[in-house]
């Protein structure tokens, strides 16, 4: 058996084909979606991000108001341009990178933010709505998962599923969205993390692995079961002198033997990552709709 490999890039063009619609016909309402944007300091893989989600912003018709902030802001000036875009009638939802400089608390930056436009879904009024299955917006790399799941026709009704990584940014909350009914949901989920003592003992029996720990090779082809989904949310530098950038990128899981016993599987790069900024521009375009209603 070898598996299918899951197709992230072009699940995520799927997606911003349909926005780019969606925003063409606010746009005749006279409704033009905006994504405000603070990043503060130089740190280059945040400037790369921010730079990718921007460009996918003027890709789709998206607004985007771009704040550069010097690395020593302080808390103070941070909280106020937080502020600022809270009270433009123009912003539809507010992303600020992180991490911060260390002088910047990001949890109170992140409160600060209204939840109606809290589109990372950060906001604890957004991760509290979630919980109880109310309408929120949902953290875009759980809520990418969910879509590649149901874009790929993968079986999560009654299916075993087991994450792997307990961060607030993935593990618990797509833990929580599985858990739920409805389309891509109603799993029975095991959450791992680093005080599981056996992790084999729980992916060895399941349909659906999710590895997202942050660890090369966290996943090996004896741990998963012959068929088995694998989403391998992972980025992790390798160094490797045959590539012009001296590394490579590689997952959280063994792709090469995976692949020969799963039957769907996501690469890296190419899988997950690709939809973490899709879904923030989903997120993005539904806060402009809401405000229209």
């Amino acid at each position: 058996m070898t598996a299918k490999i899951i197709d992230g890039k072009q699940i995520a063009a799927d997606i911003r084909k349909e926005l780019m619609a969606e925003v063409a016909t606010l746009k005749t309402k006279g409704v033009t979606p905006g994504l405000g944007v603070i990043l503060v300091g130089d740190d280059p893989a945040s400037q790369s991000y921010v730079a990718a989600k921007e460009k996918a912003c003027a890709e789709i018709g998206i607004f985007s108001d771009d704040n550069r902030l010097p690395t020593d802001t302080t808390q103070e000036e941070l909280l106020k341009v937080v502020e600022r875009l809270n009270n433009d009638d123009s912003i539809n939802g507010i992303l600020v990178q992180l991490p911060l400089p260390k002088q910047c608390n990001e949890s109170e930056v992140l409160t600060k933010i209204l939840p109606e436009k809290d589109v990372d879904g950060f906001h604890p009024v957004n991760i509290g709505k979630m919980v109880i299955g109310e309408d929120a917006f949902l953290p875009c790399t759980p809520h990418g998962i969910i879509e590649i799941l149901k874009r790929s026709k993968v079986e999560t009704d009654g299916a075993e599923v087991v994450i792997i990584g307990r961060s607030n940014i993935v593990g618990k909350p797509l833990a929580n969205l599985l858990l739920q009914k409805g389309e891509g949901r109603n799993s029975t989920v095991t959450l791992c993390h680093t005080g599981t003592k056996d992790i084999k003992k729980h992916t060895i029996k399941a349909d659906i692995v999710i590895a997202a720990t942050g660890r090369p090779n966290t996943v090996t082809a004896d741990m998963i079961k012959d068929g088995a989904v694998v989403i391998d949310v992972g980025v992790n530098r390798i160094e490797d002198n045959t590539k012009k950038r001296g590394y490579r990128l590689v997952g959280d899981v063994d792709f090469e033997n995976i692949y020969k016993k799963a039957s769907q599987i996501t690469p890296v790069p190419g899988g997950v990552g690709p939809m973490t900024i899709t879904m923030l521009l989903y997120n993005t375009v539904l806060s402009a709709k809401r405000n229209i209603k």
